[in-house]
């Protein structure tokens, strides 16, 4: 049974998880709460399922990142060219974010959304967590080796950005001690295969995960709140397609690269973010399908991507920030100016890297509110839809965390163009394929 489900697409099965999970999400909202105003039966079934697929998903990124990250470093010391290619994924992962933010704030000057919602003033509260630019920076230095931060209810988490940080020290440490440190480098080798392997038997699961995730966000929001912030949905709707199916094909295109082998290729990984609501717990989907359809080496994507399901937001750190900013301004009657709107931008490609991958955008939001002196309480004006509107903020996230190494790696010659033009795709549940010459040094150029 098991083998013939593996011959089904993943994307297949992941588009009737949500077809199946949608029906059940409308039948759990026509049974409706219990008497005492709890979830029914078929809601909390729903939620379980998709909070454990998600809670599977992030307690094995950890060490997946950081055992990626060390290898992936290690594996550049073959390269001339590494921190070039360092410099160049992070000038396009700017480059992107810019243009997004610069969507989002036409899209708000056009939309009005602040002035055409019909919210409920009552609705504002100070958000529960937020984002400051001196708890960003501090929170980049490790607390310790594992990255783990407790809060004030006792529970442990883990950092992901100070696990990169501290990924990062020891795979250029590695590259510095040299000979003495390949018995060390063997065993995070060996760890990562072990990760992986575990890792993609959750991947399994994605299916049932769906239909736990997408019914569960029926079942609890259903579509009635959009009707009083229906123009800001709209706007970041449409902000989040102008991005992933207009800038993202137009910078595809000048690289000569075809814009439908890309989607061919990237869509399974953008399909997972669309509902899990994750970028990191989409991530090793996401350096699969970069790897194995689009191309990109494997030592080049293993660094790339993971650092991008960190710091590449384009949905949720840049058009969402300022179409939610745009919002709280009108809806205060704060005239925003110029200076204000270079803010927005600045905060976008500097701070990105405070959402962390995270499910929600509520951290990124407030740190831009404060750059700008905006009341942190308008965030309780969009908590409504935010699960609505976060599908498809990390699907284009997710999408950008695709894009840049492909961009990168053409730009710099080593993307594998006759695996790129392909028609055949590679599945990501699919067992891994040998990759003769994909993994070759970087240095050879890839042949058109």
């Amino acid at each position: 049974m098991l083998a013939r489900l593996r011959r089904v697409p993943f994307a297949a099965q992941v588009l009737l998880g949500l077809v199946v999970g949608v029906a059940l999400g409308f039948v759990a909202r026509e049974i409706g709460p219990v008497a005492d105003g709890s979830p029914n039966w078929l809601t909390s079934t729903l939620q379980t399922i998709g909070s454990t697929f998600v809670t599977l998903l992030k307690t094995l990124v950890p060490p997946l990142i950081v055992t990626a990250v060390i290898v992936s470093i290690a594996n550049l010391k073959q390269v001339s060219n590494a921190a070039r290619l360092a410099g160049q994924t992070l000038l396009w992962f700017a480059v992107t974010a810019l243009i997004a933010v610069g969507i989002g704030i036409g899209l708000g000057l056009l939309t009005e959304p602040g002035r055409n919602s019909s919210v409920d003033a009552a609705a504002q509260a100070d958000p529960t967590r937020t984002g400051s630019w001196f708890d960003f920076l501090g929170g980049i230095v490790p607390g310790n080796v594992l990255g783990l931060q407790g809060s004030a209810e006792g529970a442990l988490s883990f950092n992901v950005l100070q696990l990169i940080v501290i990924a990062v020290a020891i795979g250029v440490a590695v590259l510095k001690v040299g000979e003495p440190a390949e018995p060390f480098l063997g065993v995070v080798r060996s760890a990562l295969a072990v990760v992986q392997k575990v890792l993609w038997w959750v991947i399994l699961l994605a299916p049932l995960g769906t239909v736990g995730l997408i019914g569960n966000a029926v079942a609890s929001y259903g579509w009635e709140s959009l009707g009083s912030l229906g123009v800001f949905a709209g706007a970041v709707y449409a902000g989040l397609a102008l991005v992933l199916f207009v800038v993202y094909p137009v910078l595809l295109r000048l690289h000569g690269l075809s814009p439908l082998r890309w989607f061919a290729g990237a869509w399974p990984a953008i399909q997972l973010a669309f509902v899990s609501r994750s970028s990191i717990g989409t991530l090793p989907v996401t350096e699969r399908v970069t790897e194995q359809n689009l191309g990109v080496p494997r030592s080049y994507a293993s660094f790339a991507v993971p650092l991008g399901a960190t710091t590449k937001m384009d949905g949720c750190a840049a058009i969402y920030p300022a179409l939610a900013a745009i919002f709280v301004a009108q809806f205060f009657g704060v005239d925003l100016g110029l200076t204000d709107y270079l803010l927005i931008a600045l905060v976008s490609v500097v701070g990105s890297a405070a959402t962390a991958g995270v499910t929600g955008a509520v951290v990124m939001l407030t740190l831009t509110l404060s750059t700008l002196g905006l009341p942190l309480a308008g965030v309780g004006l969009l908590l409504a839809v935010d699960p609505i509107l976060d599908m498809g903020r990390t699907a284009v996230n997710v999408a950008g965390q695709a894009l840049v190494p492909t961009i990168v790696a053409k730009r710099e010659g080593i993307l594998d163009l006759e695996r790129y033009r392909s028609t055949r795709t590679v599945d990501p549940l699919a067992p891994v394929e040998e990759r003769a010459g994909v993994d070759a040094d970087l240095r050879q150029p890839a042949t058109a």
